[in-house]
Parts: structure tokens; sequence; C-alpha cells
């Protein structure tokens, strides 16, 4: 089965991993690429979806988007992903450029043109996907679904109550819930959990120039710990072509927009304020070793076309 999507995404160590598995997986077509400030700022996250398209030898085109939350002032990771979004490996530049227009029409633009239904995976800020519904709400019927990298059931890595890419524009994440769009939320608690672990690292670095380029950006990840790396936007791709290794439970979910709590994704676990409805299907735990033996098998295939 092959899948038509679009990602939407803030490059970053991790969305690069994430951009590496849908660029090159033969059951995925990739549409488009859209931007948007997040880990770094959005001229620098454009540059490096463009990086990571060419490094691959790929011309999915690539549209640069919103600069700045919808409201809230614009906070980055720089700190955890170095300066230029991508640290550690020494990428030559890309050779094709942004398309002209804005993420936003781009959006529109492929979601509208496709003969079949779009799956949008972002994996930062929504941003974008905030614009496009409120511009162009025709869209939500086109597309299958969002799987989207972001949110928890109770603790962030933000601030104790937010994930980062919630908290980054939580006005934007509550127009996303609200939408009626279908949505997997793969958030903290199943992110945390499928760590690449130092073996799986030491793995893929011995299989060809994929695999020693996400050895070298992953290392200096500073999301690490003794088990392993955080590796949070891969576990979008993980689940688009392996469900079965998630559990899910579907919840209400709303997004705290103010206050010390500010950016909290909050599931109506009791089912007591929606009338029994749900917007989300939230990964609540996943089969890490799975996860870890999909990304070297991912690299495997990657090397063999080397």
């Amino acid at each position: 089965m092959t899948y038509k999507v679009i990602m939407d995404t803030d490059p970053g160590i991790d969305d690069a991993a994430a951009l590496t598995m849908a660029l090159n997986d033969a059951n995925i077509d990739l549409q488009l690429i859209t931007a948007v400030a997040g880990n770094v700022t959005v001229d620098k996250t454009t540059k490096n979806a463009l990086t990571i398209d060419n490094f691959y030898g790929k011309h999915v085109p690539v549209a640069g988007g919103a600069k700045a939350p919808l409201i809230k002032e614009f906070e980055d990771a720089a700190r955890i992903h170095g300066a230029s979004g991508m640290a550690g490996y020494d990428f030559p530049e890309p050779t094709d450029q942004a398309l002209e227009k804005s993420a936003v029409e781009a959006l529109h633009d492929a979601i509208m043109a496709s003969d079949e239904k779009i799956i949008l995976v972002p994996t930062g800020s929504y941003t974008n996907i905030a614009l496009l519904f409120t511009e162009y709400p025709e869209v939500k019927d086109r597309i299958e679904r969002i799987i989207a990298m972001g949110g928890s059931l109770g603790h962030g890595n933000m601030t104790s109550a937010a994930e980062f890419n919630v908290f980054t524009d939580p006005h934007a994440a509550q127009i996303m819930y609200q939408s009626g769009v279908p949505i997997v939320m793969v958030g903290l608690d199943v992110t945390m959990k499928a760590l690449i672990t130092d073996e799986t690292l030491q793995t893929i670095d011995k299989m060809g120039r994929a695999g020693h380029m996400l050895h070298e950006i992953i290392s200096h990840d500073f999301d690490h710990s003794d088990a392993g790396t955080a590796v949070h936007d891969a576990n979008t791709i993980f689940y688009l072509l392996h469900p079965e290794a998630y559990t899910t439970k579907d919840y209400w979910i709303d997004v705290i927009t103010e206050g010390p709590a500010n950016g909290e994704t909050v599931a109506d676990v009791r089912a007591a304020y929606h009338d029994g409805k749900t917007n989300a299907s939230v990964c609540v735990d996943v089969d890490a070793a799975a996860f870890n033996q999909w990304f070297i098998d991912e690299l495997k295939e990657i090397s063999a076309h080397e």
C-alpha cells in the first residue's frame, strides 16, 4: 500500500530522521514538504528541509511557512538542535530552491489537486496547519488524517506541563484539534519510550552515507540519556507504516493557551465534558525494540541503493 503524504516540519535533528524515512520508503509517496518556525527560525528550517531532500537526490517541492506563532512570542530549541538546527554533519548546500508560494498556498494547492485524500504529518508547531484550516476550510474534507508529533498526557519537555511543538504555538494546536479532521497524537508518552539506543546508533553508522549522517546528527542531539536518544518525529512515520506497534486510546484533547500550563494537552479521560465525543487517537505505548529494528531496517534498505 502506498500512502500519499505531506510533511509539515521544522528540521531539527529528529525531523531530519523522519524526513529520511518519508523520502526513501517505497510505501510513502511524499507530495510536499512545508517548513515552519520551531526548532530554529523558518529560514533555517526551510533550508534544512531542502538540504535533506537534496541529500537523497530527491526533488520533492519545499515551501517555507510561518515565521512566528499565531499569538505568543517565538521561542526556538537551538539549545537542543544546534544553531543551524542540524548540528553534527557538514551538509552540502542544497541545489533546489523553495517554492515562491507560501506553505499555506502550497498545502492548499497540493491537497486540492490530489486524486486521493492526503495524510498530513506535522512534526513541528502547527502554525501552518492552523492558518490553512482558517483560510481554506475546504481542505479538511480532502485530508484522510493527521499524524501529529506533539503533546502528552501529563508531562512536558518544554515546561512541566507542555511538550515543545504544542507549547511553541498552543493557539494553532487548539485550532487543529478542533478542526474535525481525524488526528493521531504521537506525543511524549511514546516518543520518550521509543529511544534510539546507542547500539542502534553504532549499527547505523556502518550503513552508508545516510546511516553515517544520521549517526552524526543524532549523536549531537542533547535529548539523550543512558537509555538512548529521543528521535521524537520519526515515530510519526513508524506509526504510519506500523500502527500495530502502538497502543492507542481515543480522547477529547483540549489545549491550554494561557497561564502556567500554557501548551498543555488535556485529555478528557473520564469522557465527562464533551458528551462522550473524542477528537484524537492518542498513542500511549509503543514497542521500542520494534522501533529500533525498523530504524535499522530502513537504513539498511537506503544504503543498499546508495
